[in-house]
């Protein structure tokens, strides 16, 4: 699992029962992550590859790969990682992440406050497969938000977040039962 922030994701897949899954290990791009002391305290190996460790960009995302290789993951999970991933990672692991709208539309960073300067009266929040694109990858599942008329990017982002903490565990565990099929831009669930 890759985490930037507090790792309220990771909480949620830490609480979800996910079959055959388990989270292995936790990385940041930050030593300040909050997400990072979560897994420690459940016990999870962490580690922290800041890009200013690296020349550029091509050399932080092997860097990111070598970190990563020893804890053989079948699957990496993204929960509020605020970078974009090279193509080397998404090619060698299938990839989810969650995003707070209903994609494609807000795409990237600020998702939120993006939907209410719009003035959209209905947001939410994507699970998706990550590929060379910000926020492009197939689309796992979806749910819907209301943006109520006093909404701030606070409230509006806690609703959303509690619909992530539901709607990502549940497709992290079909991804791990091997029941996700993508065909092109399709993502469909076997039985």
């Amino acid at each position: 699992m890759l985490v930037s922030g507090a790792g309220s994701n990771l909480s949620a897949l830490l609480r979800a029962d996910l079959g055959i899954g388990q989270v292995v290990l936790v990385a940041s791009d930050r030593d300040s992550a909050g997400g990072l002391e979560r897994a420690q305290q459940a016990g999870i190996p962490t580690r922290v590859v800041p890009p200013a460790d690296f020349p550029d960009r091509a050399a932080w995302d092997t860097g990111l790969a070598e970190a990563l290789a020893p804890a053989e993951p079948d699957l990496l999970v993204l929960a509020g990682f605020q970078r974009l991933l090279g193509p080397e990672l998404p090619k060698r692991y299938p990839t989810l992440n969650v995003h707070p709208s209903l994609l494609p539309a807000f795409p990237g960073q600020r998702a939120v406050e993006q939907a209410l300067a719009w003035g959209v009266r209905v947001t939410g929040c994507t699970v998706h497969f990550v590929d060379e694109g910000v926020d492009t990858g197939p689309v796992i599942a979806q749910e819907a938000v209301a943006v109520e008329p006093d909404d701030t990017p606070q409230s509006l982002h806690a609703r959303i977040q509690a619909v992530e903490h539901r709607l990502l565990p549940a497709c992290v565990a079909l991804a791990c039962a091997d029941r996700l099929v993508v065909e092109g831009r399709r993502v469909t669930v076997r039985s």
